[in-house]
């Protein structure tokens, strides 16, 4: 991750004290001894905090603020001086700095004043995120959460955004929201306003592939009647997502290649070279290492596409964000659905966090939908949720410690059977040596008693 701190001090000593400090607080730190080379590392960085001396040997202070906050508007800045001028303050704070600090400083003040500059930037995130949320058709296609793991990619998406041409590769399972992250980069960046494109490379072969990417002249092939244009031409200004770009064919790899390199390409069949101005964003639920090991994808290529890489955390690893997610999904389908339900109870919750999720926010959002629009609210209980789910909690109780009766074991061995068999009830049957009938009526008792359980709850 790029540094979050940036000092600019003439001064090596203090730069290394400040470093230590600030490094042990779990800040990431960067450090530039002149005017030029600090304001080269805020432009490569993106830092969400600097620190500034006011006396560099290249610029004057109020200039270097000037250049950082053109840089990046968001950016906080503490000017630190050695000179407690009440009226040289009072011309920082209204160029824009963040704060005012003089030398010879309490470390503690200065850990706290960045500490506190840091919180403010990152809440200009959420504030940002609102207002991408806000302006988004579709409440369901709004990011959620609020665990550490969702946080970091938000801040990182945040910083990306600020960036305008920058390459982006995100990684990740099925179903994490990978075409989420890229629509919010777009939409957060000063391409908003120009077309988002989206073209999953799985979904078509070498040729076709590249005719949707580049489009073709008049005459090109047989079929090419006039001229069309590809998805590469018409995002101009924009932002192109290429989803599962992994199982891009490799001679496409290399005219992708090529036209990042120089941003310009021909239609099949033409000559002339085309300039458009657009962002790519990749991404795929495969691993790049094993990949590029295989030979699969260009090694090269990687590299240009990874210019930023941003990793989407399962939802087993986010828990906290579950609950966040199953109530909006819930409120949203209600409504769109015109339904009525409006809470989880308790056992719906406990199910919820417990689960590991193996189709991440995809399965969740799925999950609930299916129960909005098959039952009954005003309540989401334990019984409206797929049984592969129910299983997994009842398998975390015995973990936990509750002394389980005759009854629930035998149980138990029943739905663990079942599962093993893929729902067939008749080979359960046989497996377990009752009828196909006893077997169901087993089935329904357990769907009473869970229900009696949920409603007691």
């Amino acid at each position: 991750m790029n540094p979050s701190v940036l000092v600019i001090d003439d001064e090596p000593s203090v730069g290394r004290s400040l470093t230590r400090v600030l490094g042990d607080r779990g800040f990431q730190v960067s450090v530039a001894h002149t005017a030029a080379s600090g304001l080269a590392k805020a432009e490569a960085d993106r830092p969400q905090v600097v620190l500034l001396d006011h006396n560099l040997p290249d610029a004057e202070g109020l200039l270097v603020l000037t250049s950082l906050l053109d840089l990046d508007p968001r950016v906080r800045v503490i000017v630190i001086t050695a000179f407690g001028d009440t009226s040289l303050a009072v011309r920082f704070i209204k160029a824009g700095a963040y704060d005012f600090l003089t030398k010879p400083y309490d470390m503690e003040h200065v850990v706290h004043t960045v500490l506190t500059a840091r919180k403010d930037a990152e809440t200009q995130i959420q504030l940002s995120l609102y207002r991408l949320r806000e302006n988004r058709s579709g409440a369901a296609t709004q990011i959620i959460g609020e665990s550490p793991a969702i946080l970091e990619v938000l801040s990182v998406v945040e910083k990306v955004a600020r960036s305008d041409a920058t390459s982006v590769l995100l990684s990740g399972e099925s179903g994490t929201g990978k075409e989420l992250v890229a629509r919010a980069i777009h939409d957060l960046s000063d391409r908003a306003e120009a077309p988002f494109m989206d073209l999953n490379c799985s979904s078509f072969s070498e040729t076709l592939l590249e005719n949707e990417l580049f489009g073709h002249e008049k005459g090109a092939f047989t079929d090419a009647s006039g001229t069309k244009l590809g998805l590469v031409e018409m995002t101009d200004g924009g932002t192109l997502f290429l989803d599962e770009v992994a199982d891009m064919p490799e001679v496409t790899q290399a005219k992708v290649l090529r036209f990042l390199d120089s941003r310009k390409f021909k239609r099949v069949g033409g000559t002339r070279d085309l300039d458009v101005d657009i962002r790519v964003v990749a991404a795929s639920n495969k691993s790049f290492p094993e990949e590029l090991q295989a030979g699969r994808f260009r090694e090269d290529l990687y590299y240009r596409l990874k210019v930023v890489s941003i990793h989407l955390p399962p939802l087993r690893e986010r828990r906290d964000d579950v609950l966040l997610l199953a109530q909006h999904f819930l409120e949203h389908f209600s409504r769109n659905l015109k339904r009525k339900f409006d809470q989880l109870s308790p056992e719906t919750a406990r199910a919820l966090t417990g689960y590991s999720w193996p189709g991440n926010v995809r399965e969740l959002k799925n999950v609930i939908e299916r129960a909005v629009l098959l039952e009954e609210g005003p309540v989401l209980e334990v019984r409206h949720l797929p049984r592969e789910i129910e299983r997994e909690d009842r398998s975390s109780k015995l973990m936990e410690g509750e002394i389980p009766t005759l009854q629930d074991i035998e149980d138990q061995h029943v739905l663990h059977v079942l599962e093993s068999t893929g729902d067939n009830k008749s080979q359960t049957a046989r497996v377990l040596g009752i009828s196909r009938q006893s077997l169901i009526d087993r089935l329904k008792r357990l769907e009473s008693r869970a229900g009696e359980i949920a409603g007691r709850e």
